[in-house]
């Protein structure tokens, strides 16, 4: 695994906010129902059925649907694998995510990567665009997925 400097422009920067929002939306709504379920209630809303619900609430919601579904679900599968771990481990139970602290998002699907010279290159967001970030180590990553974190005013990829 590998980490890299983001060098978004302001716009850039505002849009990754803004899929920050929606997967930490996302991800509280889901710690919120489980937070509901007791035992004898019944099981608590599976993954598929979180994405069902999702799907309606971006039918619903104008802020929401304006967001990329690839973040808002990739932060529903990330939750469905943390309970997995929880269960299956002991890890702890997932948290809240609070802003300006736990902010970041998963994508996969578009894994675009292109190298611009022997320093630059630049990874594809969706509805976002190109973002340009710098390279540390001499080849050009491999990922199926890649996170977006946004930590003390620098983001990373």
């Amino acid at each position: 695994m590998s980490r890299f400097r983001l060098y978004p422009d302001a716009a850039q920067e505002d849009a990754l906010l803004g899929h920050c929002a929606h997967a930490r939306f996302v991800w509280n709504l889901a710690v919120e129902q489980q937070s509901w379920w007791r035992p004898g209630r019944g099981p608590a809303p599976s993954f598929a059925a979180q994405c069902r619900q999702l799907t309606e609430a971006r039918a619903g919601f104008d802020w929401l649907a304006a967001g990329s579904v690839n973040v808002q679900q990739q932060a529903l599968r990330d939750f469905a694998q943390a309970m997995a771990s929880f269960f299956g481990s002991g890890f702890g139970l997932p948290a809240w995510r609070r802003k300006h602290r736990d902010e970041g998002f998963r994508i996969t699907d578009t894994c675009r990567v292109e190298k611009l010279n022997r320093r630059w290159a630049q990874v594809k967001v969706p509805k976002v665009g190109w973002v340009k970030f710098r390279l540390s180590r001499p080849d050009l990553p491999q990922a199926k997925s890649y996170r977006v974190t946004y930590r003390n005013g620098q983001w990373h990829v």
